[in-house]
């Protein structure tokens, strides 16, 4: 059901075992949009609770937490004989960082420069290399050549940050400027990214979706309320299904983008269905935190 999960985050947890890490990814979207707004913490009864209308089990839960717990994306704290779980500061940066990409706004304002980063690190730090492609990757630039990547993007806030964290600022470059070789850019851009690919995973997305979000729309205009557990359950699997392709895009100008562009009907109808099923999941969460606790 679900999708490749986004690459730094799958990069920063690394670990081979997939089902924990894909209840990490879950656990990790549940605080994205539901429990940071909610004051950031949440009581173990109460995620249990909800991951389990999910379909994770709580043996699987309870071991991803403590996972969780011990690689310092999250913290705990008791209160007589319950506990509660919040992000840490290193978790929340994450989770924020991945939100941002997903999130995006289309880049519609081009100056037309490049923005290039180069690289040239020794092979005993083959793991930072791999790591910094991941990385980079993850920031929708795209591989020009070996050592060599572009984005129309200026991410030198972010990039620096990198370098920063892997200590390779010292085997690194960057540059801005116009593009003067012998492609047009949109062929400069199929050498750098797999736009066909991309394409399909938007399209498979529009497919799985748009008949339901279209019924939905109908009977939301009917005046025929949706019900919230499922509409809890369905715009969480949305999210997370959805939360691999933005990762995947590095949001080119117009410009730069094939004509009809079927990524922006897939951005507008994960938007749409989202922002549908926004008021009725928060009410089915509200219900579930006010009874679990009061209980």
């Amino acid at each position: 059901m679900t999708k490749q999960a986004p690459f730094k985050l799958a990069d920063n947890i690394g670990d081979s075992d997939s089902a924990p890490i894909r209840t990490q990814f879950l656990i990790f979207t549940l605080f994205g949009d539901y429990v940071m707004e909610r004051g950031g913490g949440i009581w173990t009864s109460d995620l249990l609770y909800l991951m389990d209308q999910l379909g994770i089990s709580e043996r699987a839960v309870r071991s991803t937490l403590s996972r969780m717990a011990r690689k310092k994306w999250l913290t705990s704290r008791r209160e007589g004989r319950l506990s509660q779980y919040s992000l840490t500061a290193r978790g929340q940066a994450l989770l924020e960082e991945g939100g941002q990409r997903i999130f995006e706004s289309p880049f519609t304002q081009w100056d037309g420069n490049w923005h290039l980063v180069l690289y040239s690190l020794p092979e005993k730090r083959r793991a930072a290399r791999h790591t910094l492609r991941t990385q980079l990757t993850w920031l929708g630039l795209g591989r020009l050549a070996a050592g060599a990547w572009i984005s129309p993007h200026n991410r030198e806030k972010e990039l620096a940050g990198i370098f920063s964290d892997l200590k390779i600022s010292g085997h690194v470059e960057m540059f801005c400027g116009q593009y003067q070789g012998f492609k047009t850019a949109r062929q400069l851009v199929r050498r750098c990214w797999d736009l066909d690919d991309l394409a399909d995973h938007y399209r498979d997305f529009i497919v799985r979706y748009e008949d339901e979000y279209r019924e939905c729309c109908e009977n939301h205009r009917q005046g025929r309320p949706l019900d919230p557990q499922f509409c809890f359950i369905r715009r969480f699997w949305l999210t997370h299904e959805f939360q691999g392709i933005p990762l995947k895009d590095p949001n080119l100008p117009p410009e730069l983008l094939p004509s009809n562009w079927i990524g922006h009907a897939g951005r507008t109808l994960f938007t749409n269905y989202r922002q549908l099923l926004g008021t009725y999941a928060n009410q089915f969460v509200d219900n579930v935190l006010e009874n679990q606790h009061s209980s």
